[in-house]
């Protein structure tokens, strides 16, 4: 059976519909009263769905449904306590009108639709698939999408009969190399973790196992997984590409790989995403997982991470290291990003005057209510002053001496001075830049005393204004030590705490 926009509830009478159903705003007051064997099988359905539109309108579009062998999340924590995501999904027992199941996801999608030609009426059609457990009963799967208030709405409705024969219940016996490169314990008591492997060919297979071995080792490197890897499983998924690499549109070259994975995401040059959301859910189902991260074999600097859904990140890079931990701290735990003069391909991501659901940035609109004020340090201002306003400004004059130089130097080529002019008018842009330079170091070192204070730092969510940091450094904005601010380690610890337990 194809589950198709017919087979879904449309809205209007979705609203009616739901008037019936116990909408509860805190699933946390219900998971006391939710025991997993009473509503499920230990097993996962697996939905797999198109969502189509642009950023005014959307829909939800359920190609099919599969069952999983084994439902590896936990099975204590079933309404998710945390507030993450763009998006929910919620499950309810027809009969009891009981909400039993609920979690958070963001998806490409959804930042789709904030970018330009999503704004100027240009639909595209992305997949997507989530996880469910098994109900033991008919269910009510309802999508809802948050507005600019942060506010959740009905998207979708599809009432689901696990006994319904066009549900695929397919023996998935792995067609792929499998191995298991960490074993602590049961999968719904542990984190399990999943790599798979994007551009590599057959005869790289040793390449991909020792490449994952590596980037587990970086994660274990760091706190707060250093204190935790008794609570991880890790397992390795082989399956060989045609080609090396991925995608690389703006020049112009594009491999054969399983995932096609591709740069140039919504035409950022560094952004990495694949659009295979079913093939790539397919293979991660191979073992138990909870959190999939996929290696692309290439040298490049790039990288993505969406929460819920999978984080990728390229192996060979000299950045490859905070890369990858930067992008599954945006998959994993939910973070956002905290840098604000990149370019990114968002419009209004954040809108003014709402507070942002990552529990890493604040729009601050309640300062005696910080999200982080029991870990703010003693003595430090809310907001907090650490130079900003002098260093973007040098910066921003930084910046304009390097477009300048590579202006001059293209006209001095043009005009066939003599090497020796050329590096003369080099040099003056330089030395005028390492001038630049000097001032930004003076400023930092007047506010050194605050590298390992957590405040509120404006500056964060694409924004230089209007949104704020815990600390002035950390791997999800730049920082010269590989570490997370303290902010983000709980954030962290808080989501391994929620998979083992």
């Amino acid at each position: 059976m194809m589950f198709n926009k017919k087979n879904l509830i449309p809205v209007p009478v979705l609203l009616s519909l739901l008037i019936f159903i116990l909408i509860l705003d805190l699933p946390s007051q219900a998971q006391e009263t939710i025991k997993f064997d009473d509503y499920f099988l230990d097993k996962a359905m697996r939905i797999n769905f198109y969502q189509v539109g642009q950023a005014k309108e959307e829909q939800i579009i359920i190609n099919n449904i599969y069952q999983e062998p084994i439902w590896p999340e936990s099975k204590t924590n079933l309404t998710n306590p945390f507030n993450y995501g763009h998006y929910f999904i919620k499950v309810y027992e027809v009969a009891s009108n009981q909400l039993i199941y609920a979690k958070g996801f963001d998806c490409i999608f959804g930042e789709y639709k904030t970018t330009t030609p999503a704004l100027n009426g240009v639909s595209k059609v992305f997949q997507r698939a989530i996880r469910i457990p098994w109900p033991r009963r008919k269910v009510n799967l309802v999508f809802e999408v948050r507005d600019k208030k942060n506010i959740l709405h009905p998207l979708a409705m599809e009432t689901i009969d696990p006994d319904d024969y066009h549900l695929i219940k397919e023996n998935n016996q792995p067609q792929d190399y499998v191995l298991e490169i960490k074993k602590s314990g049961p999968p719904a008591e542990k984190v399990d973790l999943v790599f798979l492997a994007e551009g590599y060919r057959a005869e790289e297979k040793d390449k991909f196992v020792s490449d994952a071995k590596r980037f587990a080792g970086y994660l274990f490197d760091i706190e707060p997984y250093r204190s935790n890897q008794e609570k991880f499983n890790i397992y390795v998924i082989f399956r060989p590409s045609a080609e090396n690499g991925m995608d690389e549109p703006r020049q112009k070259v594009y491999k054969n790989t399983v995932l096609k994975a591709s740069f140039n995401a919504f035409d950022l040059d560094r952004y990495m995403l694949t659009e295979e959301g079913f093939l790539l859910r397919e293979m991660a189902a191979e073992v138990p997982y909870d959190a999939i991260i996929v290696l692309v074999n290439s040298k490049r600097y790039g990288g993505g991470g969406i929460y819920n859904d999978y984080c990728i990140t390229t192996v060979d890079n000299q950045a490859s290291q905070a890369v990858f931990l930067h992008e599954f701290g945006h998959s994993f735990a939910g973070l956002a990003d905290e840098y604000y003069t990149s370019e990114v391909a968002y419009n209004d991501f954040y809108p003014q005057g709402v507070e942002p659901l990552e529990p890493n940035i604040t729009a601050l609109l309640d300062p005696e209510h910080l999200k982080w004020k029991d870990l703010v340090s003693p003595g430090v201002k809310i907001p907090t002053e650490y130079g900003k306003e002098e260093i973007d400004q040098l910066q921003a004059e930084r910046r304009t001496n390097f477009q300048e130089m590579t202006k001059a130097l293209e006209e001095a080529k043009k005009k066939n001075l003599k090497e020796a002019e050329i590096k003369k008018i080099q040099k003056k842009y330089e030395d005028r830049g390492k001038a630049t330079q000097e001032k930004i170091k003076a400023v930092q070192e007047k506010y050194r005393y605050l590298e390992d204070k957590v405040g509120a730092f404006e500056g964060a969510g694409y924004a230089s204004k209007g949104l704020y940091r815990p600390m002035m450094y950390c791997l999800m904005i730049s920082s010269p030590k590989i570490e997370f601010c303290r902010v983000c380690q709980r954030a962290i610890q808080q989501m391994i705490d929620y998979y083992s337990h």
